[in-house]
């Protein structure tokens, strides 16, 4: 008979298979869940920028496409080297297939679109800080969390100091790249709560790669045709940000972001994304020289604010 503590020692990464995961814990399990979110965060607040950077070089198509066959070289290089399968179990292919829709065509193409559309990269930032709370509807609908009030106290009051920067800045009214950004954000919070109920029992880094793996008969081919015939400026700075958002935004992050998901509950974690906008400002008024006024940097106090109440929280 087995020893049933050798397997539970063995590595899913040397071992390339898929190991059962307890569900979201309290407690330090779930603030471990939270620091691992938060990782993931850091590394997403620079890909406005860095999508900004490629789009100096690249077609906005190009950049949004393009960085997942970037990564999905990377993941499939992490899959050999593990001795893992690549392709993901027939069973979950309808979730990969929506994590790819989610995070690997629809919010790179939406968002990126929203910023050759005109909007800031501040102004999207803080826009897309409304993508905790849509993350957390979905956790509720799809992965069987149950946050309590005071959750979604701090949820709703994130989410209406996001609408009422929006709004102002829009002067009034909600413009086109705004609705572009809406849209993105209802892609990456499908997504993310699909990668997050997968990851409870498959590493996060496998997550992302079989959701890679499965775009990559469309993403492959699309990104040699725009390749052909977009106009292909390349820099020091445009192949700098394809890079970042080839191989950390698309696919480094993911691996920490999935597992905080995993940990600390989709709901809870997934909070974390509230204190992106500020990183993003941080790093547009270093990267990109953009200004940001008061009301800007306001909005994404209060929505940090909202990250701590919510973080104190039990599901």
């Amino acid at each position: 008979m087995r020893d049933k503590s050798s397997a539970t020692l063995a590595s899913p990464i040397a071992v390339g298979r898929e190991t059962p995961a307890p569900a979201p814990a309290e407690g330090g399990a779930s603030w471990r869940g939270t620091l691992l979110a938060g990782l993931g965060v850091l590394t997403f607040s620079g890909s406005f920028p860095g999508t900004v950077f490629a789009m100096e070089g690249f077609d906005p198509y190009l950049v949004a496409i393009g960085r997942a066959v970037v990564a999905v070289v990377a993941a499939v290089v992490f899959l050999l080297v593990a001795r893992a399968p690549l392709l993901p179990p027939r069973e979950h292919l309808w979730s990969y297939l929506v994590i790819a829709a989610g995070v690997v065509f629809g919010f790179p193409i939406l968002s990126g679109l929203a910023l050759d559309a005109g909007a800031d990269t501040s102004h999207a930032a803080v826009v897309v800080g409304l993508l905790p709370a849509a993350t957390a509807v979905c956790a509720v609908l799809r992965g069987g969390e149950r946050p309590r009030p005071l959750f979604w106290a701090a949820c709703a009051l994130g989410a209406l100091s996001i609408t009422v920067f929006t709004v102002g800045r829009g002067g009034g009214h909600v413009t086109g790249a705004d609705l572009l950004l809406v849209g993105a954000l209802l892609s990456a919070a499908a997504g993310y709560t699909e990668g997050g109920r997968l990851a409870r029992r498959t590493p996060g880094w496998r997550v992302i790669s079989y959701a890679l793996v499965v775009a990559a008969p469309l993403t492959v081919p699309l990104t040699v045709a725009l390749a052909l015939t977009t106009q292909v400026r390349p820099s020091a700075v445009s192949l700098a940000g394809f890079a970042y958002v080839g191989l950390i935004s698309m696919f480094l992050g993911f691996i920490p972001w999935y597992a905080g998901l995993a940990k600390g509950g989709i709901a809870r974690a997934g909070q974390t994304q509230l204190a992106q906008p500020l990183l993003t400002l941080l790093w547009a008024w270093l990267l990109l020289g953009e200004p940001f006024d008061p009301v800007t940097v306001a909005a994404a106090l209060a929505v940090l604010v909202c990250v701590a109440v919510s973080q104190r929280t039990r599901s």
